[in-house]
């Protein structure tokens, strides 16, 4: 029973843990290198892309996808989607995916060999080549160079505020159990006496 109880808490924070990962906003320091859109046919990878029903046909099995390719200071390739997420989750309430799309076009080194321009890139969601999984672009911010240095605050006062709530919630839970302990020996020694 000790390894069943201790398996369900390190499922259920791993879990937990991976859902916040991929939800919550994150930023990378970007150059963008070129803006592209493809006919995409979401298939066993569904669940990491944006919900059909967003501006959308929804009899429609396959959709149009924006994407934005760029390089990070580090020269690693990053590819973002860029995805009207509209009221579904994660709730970022993004409608203005062509606006986006625009602004990264518009970022992106241009032929006359000008030096590039290094953005931010605010998005939510996991790169993985083997799924086929991209994050979704959120917002695109100019930056002075590669050196920015971001600080996520939203991340720092949720995580912070959800960390409390668990702790409240624990802490009233045992206090709970505490007093019904207490009450069940004093009915028992009630009894007795």
């Amino acid at each position: 029973m000790f390894y069943l109880k201790w398996g369900f808490w390190g499922v259920f924070w791993i879990v937990l843990l991976a859902f916040l990962h991929y939800t919550l906003p994150d930023h990378d320091i970007v150059r963008i290198t070129d803006t592209y859109e493809r006919r995409i046919e979401p298939g066993d990878n569904a669940l990491f892309w944006s919900n059909a029903d967003t501006g959308d046909n929804t009899q429609s099995t396959g959709r149009d996808v924006f994407f934005i390719q760029s390089f990070l200071n580090d020269e690693q390739p990053m590819v973002y989607r860029n995805e009207d997420t509209g009221w579904g989750w994660p709730p970022y309430f993004k409608f203005d995916t062509s606006n986006l799309q625009a602004q990264a076009s518009d970022a992106k080194m241009n032929a006359s060999g000008e030096t590039a321009r290094w953005v931010d890139v605010l998005h939510y969601g996991w790169r993985n080549e083997f799924l086929s999984i991209y994050p979704n672009a959120v917002s695109i911010t100019p930056v002075s160079g590669p050196d920015v240095r971001i600080i996520p605050w939203f991340n720092i006062i949720f995580l912070t505020v959800l960390a409390v709530l668990f702790w409240a919630i624990r802490a009233r839970w045992k206090r709970f159990w505490r007093k019904r302990e207490e009450w069940a020996e004093d009915e028992w020694n009630d009894g007795t006496a």
